[in-house]
């Protein structure tokens, strides 16, 4: 019955988005930014996570093609996929990772590969109003249904983490961090376009909530950007009066403690709380045996076997580094194909949006580069928001124009 039922729900849901597209991309988001991989595991278990994540990726590659089916395709030549699949071949060529299985260097390329597919169709402009919109109110989404959830005693909104508060939403405070910066990224883009109180109100808010999840990488990186337009509108005093609330908050950082980038100020572990010194020397280690090739897609996650102590210990095996992750995974052919596909990618799409939208988004391109040190980019959920956004900038480009919502 079970097998028949999930069958007859993939029909159903197929058929749906076959006759509503948009909507269908709309409700993925929200679920997306909704983070059931983490809300869901409490009624069901942490087991089911990496399912549940699987299951969301599936369901954008469904989208995608659906999308393809009703608009069409376009062509994109640099798109950085075709890195993955280079990658995949070379794995298998040279060899894999001990313990890691060609059907799970396959499900990672499929993983790797699919937020980017987007890129290859043709979104019309309703769509990536749709989209656009969606994102830069999903955060405030997340934290609605996280009050709601913990009202019913099913998760928490937000957690404390050495002494200070961390707004986590109905997932976790790193995943609303990054589903917020993109938010913030749509904001901006559509403020420099067409300035109005609602984009205001939205860019504000996701500062906020970034600031509230108590991430620090988010936080930084969306500072670029952030300055960028700024500097672009020629807002020198809003610039000052925002250093001068920063170094107010440093000088009062023994008693906002509570507020988490403030007080870590004081912690010597500041600078480590992923626990990345014990992370990156398994890494460093297979990168060193493989240096030129790597181990092959999905090499990342069996570098720290999820049955390790160490995994146990920290409660993730992931990298916290996509440099690392992408040399253990492809050596230094896979992680400069890679680099050098994002680079091509980005300049061509951009070529035919105006002066200050393009060099935003390179700016943004360079924070998403930034962050990439420290988090995991290119293979949480948030990936799949972030470059669905950047497809909609690109067909909005090649639709002459740079308005979305």
């Amino acid at each position: 019955m079970i097998p028949a039922l999930v069958v007859l729900s993939v029909v159903c849901l197929l058929g749906f988005t076959l006759v509503y597209p948009r909507l269908a991309l709309v409700l993925w988001l929200l679920a997306l930014e909704t983070s059931p991989d983490v809300w869901l595991c409490t009624l069901l278990g942490w087991g089911a996570r990496e399912a549940i994540i699987g299951a969301m990726k599936g369901a954008g590659l469904v989208l995608a093609a659906v999308l393809a089916l009703r608009t069409g395709t376009r062509r994109d030549r640099w798109n950085p996929s075709f890195a993955y699949g280079v990658m995949f071949l070379t794995g298998i060529i040279h060899g894999l990772y001990p313990g890691l299985t060609v059907l799970a260097s396959l499900r990672s390329l499929l993983g790797s590969a699919a937020p980017l597919l987007f890129s290859f169709t043709r979104l019309p402009p309703a769509v990536t109003r749709a989209v656009i919109t969606t994102l830069l109110w999903a955060p405030l989404a997340s934290v609605v249904l996280g009050a709601g959830l913990e009202a019913l005693g099913v998760g928490q909104v937000y957690v404390l983490e050495q002494g200070a508060l961390r707004l986590g939403g109905s997932g976790e405070p790193p995943y609303l961090a990054g589903f917020a910066l993109i938010g913030l990224y749509a904001g901006l883009m559509e403020w420099l376009d067409h300035p109005r109180p609602g984009i205001g109100m939205a860019v504000l808010l996701n500062l906020l909530l970034i600031l509230a999840a108590g991430a620090r990488a988010p936080l930084l990186v969306a500072l670029l950007p952030l300055t960028a337009v700024l500097f672009l509108e020629g807002r020198v005093l809003v610039l000052a009066f925002g250093g001068a609330l920063a170094a107010a908050a440093v000088l009062l950082a023994p008693w906002l403690g509570v507020v988490r980038v403030i007080g870590l100020a004081d912690l010597g572990e500041a600078t480590n709380l992923s626990h990345r010194d014990l992370i990156w020397p398994y890494f460093q280690q297979a990168i060193a045996a493989s240096p030129l090739f790597g181990w092959g897609l999905g090499a990342g996650k069996a570098v720290i076997p999820y049955t390790s102590t160490l995994n146990a210990l920290l409660g993730t095996n992931a990298a916290h580094n996509e440099y690392l992750r992408i040399a253990t995974e492809g050596g230094a052919v896979g992680l400069l194909l890679l680099i050098a596909l994002f680079i091509l990618w980005v300049r061509h799409n951009t070529a035919a949006l105006p002066a200050r939208p393009r060099w935003l988004l390179r700016v943004i391109f360079i924070a998403f580069a930034i962050q990439s040190l420290t988090d995991n980019t290119l293979i949480a959920t948030t990936s799949s928001a972030f470059f669905l956004w950047v497809s909609c900038v690109f067909a909005n480009a090649a639709n002459g124009s740079t308005h979305g919502a």
